[in-house]
């Protein structure tokens, strides 16, 4: 069974609203305010562009990660116009950062946006 699977279902389901209504090539900003007017509409709790410190030994540092979305304090969401492999890593290391447990990595700039949603896990320990 998928951690999260309802939760994650209700997001990408906001996400297929929004690209549907804007199809690929617009800024990640433009994606993130309509997303943030679906996650309303939808009645989901979230947070917004939230600050994810660094702890480094005993020190938590502010080393200037921001989180695009974090929805019912259970679900990372990061906005991509394009995905590297980068981005999965970063993700990952998001989520090990946080103690959350799954991520979606969301691609705006493709034709299908099935195609663009990433669904990571991370065993948090």
């Amino acid at each position: 069974m998928l951690v999260h699977a309802e939760l994650t279902e209700r997001i990408i389901g906001a996400a297929l609203a929004v690209h549907s209504a804007l199809g690929p090539g617009l800024l990640e900003s433009a994606f993130g305010a309509c997303l943030q007017y679906e996650f309303e509409r939808a009645g989901l709790a979230f947070e917004a562009q939230v600050r994810l410190p660094l702890v480094y030994g005993s020190a938590r540092l502010d080393a200037g990660y921001r989180l695009d979305f974090v929805i019912e304090r259970s679900v990372i969401v990061e906005l991509k116009a394009v995905v590297l492999p980068l981005h999965r890593a970063q993700l990952l290391s998001y989520l090990r950062l946080s103690r959350l447990a799954v991520g979606l990595l969301l691609n705006f700039n493709v034709v299908h946006m099935r195609s663009g949603i990433h669904r990571m896990v991370c065993t948090v320990e």
